[in-house]
Formats: structure tokens, sequence, C-alpha cells
């Protein structure tokens, strides 16, 4: 399915998105953030992979295959949110603390 092909791509180019940001970080704080982010992209990506998988192809092996990867996607994707809401205050905690470090 088309739509499919367009989150599996979209997913992955989130996920490459964060990854480069996340090494061009200098701050800690920033770095667990935009890691935690990366996390959900690439869980988005193995869901959407998953889901391809399931309605594309019709055979057990796939069928198999496509729930395990929806079933990792799922948890990656969660444990990332987590993360994302357990480092956003920190980093944004951070990031005050930076300008007003700089702004002295």
């Amino acid at each position: 399915m088309p739509i499919f092909v367009l989150f599996i791509v979209s997913s992955f180019s989130f996920y490459f998105f964060y990854k480069v940001k996340y090494y061009r970080s200098k701050k800690p704080m920033e770095k667990s953030w935009l890691s935690s982010k990366s996390s959900i992209a690439l869980g988005a990506f193995v869901f959407f992979f998953g889901l391809n998988q399931v309605f594309m192809f019709r055979s057990t092996i796939s069928l198999i295959i496509g729930i395990l990867f929806i079933a990792i996607g799922t948890a990656s994707t969660w444990a990332g949110y987590k993360a994302y809401r357990h480092y956003l205050p920190l980093a944004a905690n951070e990031s005050r603390q930076f300008q007003a470090d700089s702004h002295s």
C-alpha cells in the first residue's frame, strides 16, 4: 500500500534527522532528548514496516514477521515516548541555563 511506504520513508527521515541533530548537539540533556525522539521515529519505522508486511504479503511467515515488527515498533515507540517525557523538562531547563550563562 502506498500510504505505508510514505509513512515508512517519512519516519526513517525523521530518525535520520534526529540522529544528525543528536551528534551535533553538545548539551547532554538535549542529546538524551533527541535520542528519545529518534527512538520514537525508529519505532514508527519498524511499526509501519510491519504493517506493510502484513498487508502486502499473504504468507504465514510474512504475517508472523509483520506481527513481530509491529510489536517491537510499538514497544520502541512507547519507550521512546516515556523517555521523551522524562527528558523534555530537563532539556528545557538546561537550555534556559545555557542561555542565562551565555548572556552573563
